[in-house]
């Protein structure tokens, strides 16, 4: 396992309680457990903000912070299931408050049962309380609950917060910023799921059916001691590769055709997310090898971009640029309503074949938090990137069958992805071991193991 070490969850929560109000609390749950169907559950995932502060993962939890005020220092407080042996020879191992103090370095830990005697105490006389305002419901009425037993004893003279404030944006910037124990990890998913992309290929051979492919992805995540894939794999041949979020993976490839998979695994809470696209026969024909170069183009050129001060749209725009160029070589949008290519982006004639942006920030989660852009400025501009920012660049090209669209090209779906991490002087690309140059997808694809 490769999780990070206790000292930086501990470095973390003192981070959130310094940025808060002194004297204030805060309060974060994590996930529910999930019913699937009778009394079986799905899978459990914890909360990414929850585990990013504790490394704890039993569902049943939730973490109080006490910011520092005057003499009394920030204080942490987890709150999760009681040892219960009965229930652990069922559902397996449980902390219990007392090992969870030990084990995951918060300052005090009691049972789960006690949180609704405990936090009206907590709470008392703190001037400001932060959570997730209006995110979840039932947490939602229970705070107020909490809130009402502290006014209820205010003829003792003791007060109840009267600032409430939302928690997650503090989160969302502490988490834009990956520390080296993040990256480390994020590397690491990164490789798996380049393997996975790599073992898919030489599987791949015309008639082999979508799920085949996508079973050997999944089962490269989980050899390599992935815990999940990081979000629903796709596996697109043929014309499903342009339907953006395809899915079914049913049906059966045919010789001649693509296969765009966009496939991640998630290692200790943390995702990776590559795109590949590759003939099933192992050739790529003219048209699909001029498409797969434009795009191939096109991410180079968003690498580019990348750098810190540099702003976010940046990456996007260079890759535009260079597909709207290729567009308008191709025929895939006249060159004579368009005098430049920067007439032809204003007109957004790119649309109907490039739709979506140039890539997403990458962590916990596969579309991960923080703004992207600058809400401190009246204009809110892109912000600028910054050292440790880690983001997905993901340049693509749909071609779906019209009227003045050149026929060779159509019912072809092209995407390249891959993720990268900001460094001081550009990027780092994390997924760099899944195969993307036409030779290096020739040479492997139906080439088994």
């Amino acid at each position: 396992m490769t999780a990070a070490p206790e000292a930086d969850y501990a470095a973390r929560r003192a981070r959130l309680a310094a940025r808060m109000q002194p004297g204030a609390v805060a309060v974060l749950p994590t996930a529910p457990e999930t019913t699937r169907n009778g009394d079986s559950e799905y899978p459990y995932r914890h909360d990414s903000y929850f585990y990013y502060l504790t490394g704890f993962k039993e569902p049943d939890s939730v973490l109080v912070l006490v910011a520092a005020h005057g003499e009394r220092p920030a204080r942490s407080i987890l709150f999760c299931r009681e040892k219960h042996p009965e229930r652990e020879i069922w559902d397996g191992f449980r902390y219990g408050p007392q090992a969870a103090r030990d084990a995951f370095g918060v300052d005090e830990a009691h049972p789960i049962d006690a949180i609704d005697t405990e936090l009206p105490r907590i709470l008392a006389n703190a001037p400001a309380l932060y959570y997730a305002l209006a995110s979840n419901a039932a947490l939602d009425a229970r705070v107020q609950g909490w809130v009402k037993a502290v006014r209820a004893l205010a003829r003792s003279g003791t007060t109840a917060p009267d600032a409430f404030h939302n928690l997650l944006p503090l989160l969302d910037e502490m988490r834009l910023v990956k520390d080296d124990a993040e990256l480390a990890i994020m590397a690491r998913a990164g490789a798996i799921s380049g393997q996975a992309h790599a073992r898919a290929m030489r599987a791949a051979r015309p008639g082999v059916f979508e799920y085949e492919l996508e079973a050997e992805l999944l089962y490269a995540f989980r050899k390599s001691g992935a815990q999940f894939p990081a979000y629903t794999s796709i596996v697109a041949s043929g014309a499903n590769a342009c339907v953006l979020h395809y899915n079914a993976n049913d049906r059966q490839t045919r010789d001649g055709e693509l296969v765009l998979i966009d496939a991640g695994c998630e290692l200790d809470g943390y995702a990776s997310d590559i795109t590949r696209t590759f003939p099933v026969n192992g050739r790529f024909s003219d048209a699909q090898r001029t498409l797969y170069e434009l795009v191939l183009a096109a991410q180079e050129a968003a690498f580019a971009a990348i750098a810190p001060g540099r702003p976010y749209s940046g990456f996007h725009e260079a890759a535009l640029r260079v597909l709207v160029q290729g567009m308008l070589d191709l025929g895939l949008v006249d060159r004579s309503l368009y005098a430049s290519v920067d007439d032809a982006i204003a007109a957004k004639a790119h649309v109907p074949f490039y739709m979506h942006g140039t890539g997403h920030w990458l962590g916990m989660d596969v579309h991960d938090v923080g703004a992207y852009r600058d809400t401190t400025h009246a204009d809110k501009p892109s912000r600028p990137l910054r050292a440790g920012m880690v983001l997905t660049v993901e340049p693509g090209i749909y071609v779906r069958p019209g009227e003045g669209v050149p026929e060779q090209y159509w019912n072809i779906g092209i995407r390249i992805e891959d993720d990268v991490v900001v460094t001081d002087d550009g990027c780092r690309i994390l997924t760099g071991n899944a195969p993307k140059s036409v030779a290096e997808i020739e040479a492997l694809v139906g080439r088994g193991e």
